[in-house]
């Protein structure tokens, strides 16, 4: 029997505002996913009609307690853990307490990611739950806290937005014990308003499927499914909603006494309170786009995270992870700095610089592409002005939503790299920085380090340094640039000794600068 590389097991967690949920599967390098376990918990992370700004003791409490199930269940599997928090924990002021509770409590490590990264890797697992590769779809995914909607085709994310819509949320805002018309009209009003921006790109881009993910979609289908009639389903998965469908759902809901929903034919009776709000969503998307039919998947953000996850471990082009960040790289580059030349520039001057010293930093290979996005977008804050340019980027970087293949808290080093890349050295009086673990400080001192000395280093903006080899003794680290013979260096050797001194106090070595000239 013949065949590629033996299927990984993996395990992700979504840590959602509603729910918790966990997949085990194989995955191969080709995509192919096989599920093993699947489980849920219902966890209510988030609440709150408005922001979603803190998290409440009990639900940190809840959580917690469903992370250290969930981590004992991949543990027995064998499988690698992931997990991706979402609109509850990146909205909660206090999110760093809980994220590191989960750290050292369960052992479960949590990255959050923005509403456009969510977006994302629910694409990748939906992809493998439908045959829509090859059409353009739009697709809609309602969560407890915020809903994503995003446009694709053959892989590529067209465009994606967050939305601050999700049926905790609207549940928690509009309605009570009782439902009455005004509050239902007034939750179709907030949804219109809210999703009514992403009109443009619907209009512009177009799609031919129309494709729903998450508990409250499969809520609408399994309670459609259930008014025609039929016996329930095993899965879901495929499942077709008409236009009229969605609507006679809302009806149906909104007639139903909330004490009384739980029981309705085909409702799972943990999202009964939370249903009528979900399916409003749904039914206004639905309105909004004129979608005549909606197919329900399955996958979604684990399975997303699954495949993403094999993508980072392969380094392989299947999802094309590191072309995809490095695109939105290139974008808010490209649109906020008008010297890219010089950006680039420095970003291979800065990554030659962490090769040659490697053997004295220890950092892993990744810090390497953090370093060149920080390297490459240390100048967009120039695009709002001069001075204080530094403080600029941070916040540009710090709040795109051009990255697209990063966590938040890579998104977080590489505006910090940016931030650091002149003026002051990074210290914990900046409330950035101070938030960061001790293990992400040491990455943004010693990648801001560099960055500095490779800025030096074109210092003309004119790449006359065409590389950098480093040497060290006992006494001192000599970072020699390299040029052709007679190259004039005066001005790039005496700025990058003039900013070489974070990196110094980073390695434990004063730092010399000298010419390399062949």
């Amino acid at each position: 029997m013949t065949g590629g590389p033996k299927p990984q097991l993996l395990a992700a967690i979504d840590v959602g505002t509603n729910s918790f949920h966990l997949v085990i599967a194989r995955v191969s390098s080709s995509g192919r996913i096989e599920v093993i376990t699947r489980e849920r918990e219902m966890v209510r992370l988030g609440k709150g009609a408005g922001e979603m700004k803190e998290l409440s003791p009990e639900a940190i409490d809840r959580g917690i307690g469903a992370l250290r199930r969930m981590k004992l269940l991949a543990d027995g599997a064998g499988a690698p853990l992931r997990a991706i928090a979402t609109s509850a924990v990146r909205e909660a002021t206090n999110a760093a307490a809980f994220v590191d509770r989960a750290r050292i409590e369960a052992g479960v490590e949590i990255e959050v990611v923005s509403g456009v990264e969510e977006a994302r890797l629910i694409h990748l697992g939906v992809l493998q739950g439908l045959p829509v590769f090859e059409r353009p779809l739009l697709l809609c995914d309602i969560g407890g806290g915020s809903t994503e909607l995003l446009l694709g085709h053959r892989g590529e994310v067209l465009d994606a937005r967050s939305f601050k819509i999700g049926a905790v949320r609207l549940t928690d805002r509009f309605f009570g014990e009782r439902v009455k018309g005004g509050e239902k009209k007034a939750c179709r009003a907030w949804v219109r308003s809210a999703i009514a921006p992403f009109q443009n790109s619907v209009d512009r881009v177009g799609y031919e499927v129309a494709i729903a993910s998450s508990g409250s979609a499969e809520t609408v289908a399994r309670l459609s499914h259930a008014m025609h009639g039929r016996k329930p389903l095993r899965t879901y998965n495929g499942y077709e909603l008409s236009a009229d469908d969605v609507h006679a759902v809302c009806d149906l809901l909104a007639d139903t006494r909330p004490e009384d929903r739980a029981n309705l034919p085909g409702m799972d009776p943990k999202r009964a309170d939370i249903a009528l709000a979900g399916a409003l969503i749904l039914d206004e998307v639905v309105n909004a786009f004129n979608i005549k039919t909606l197919i329900i998947s399955d996958f979604a953000l684990r399975e997303g995270i699954l495949l993403d996850t094999v993508s980072r471990i392969e380094g392989d082009e299947l999802h094309h992870l590191r072309d995809i960040s490095r695109r939105g790289v290139r974008r808010l580059l490209e649109e906020c700095d008008d010297e890219p030349a010089h950006a680039q520039q420095v970003a291979r001057l800065s990554t030659a610089l962490f090769d040659a010293t490697q053997v004295l930093h220890g950092l892993p290979a990744d810090c390497r592409e953090y370093l060149e996005a920080g390297a490459m977008l240390a100048n967009v804050g120039l695009f709002i002005s001069h001075s204080k340019h530094h403080l600029h980027s941070y916040y540009m970087i710090r709040n795109s939503d051009a990255l697209a293949g990063l966590t938040d808290a890579e998104i977080d080093i590489i505006a910090l790299i940016a931030r650091y890349h002149r003026k002051g050295f990074p210290k914990n009086d900046h409330a950035e920085f101070a938030r960061l673990r001790p293990d992400q400080q040491v990455i943004v001192r010693t990648l801001a380090g560099i960055v500095r000395v490779a800025i030096g280093l074109d210092r003309r903006h004119d790449a006359r340094v065409t590389g950098a080899r480093v040497t060290k003794t006992a006494n001192e680290l000599t970072i020699y640039a390299h040029a052709p013979a007679g190259t004039d260096l005066s001005l790039e050797l005496y700025a990058a000794a003039e900013r070489s001194g974070l990196l110094a106090e980073v390695l434990g070595h004063p730092v010399n600068i000298a010419a390399d000239q062949a």
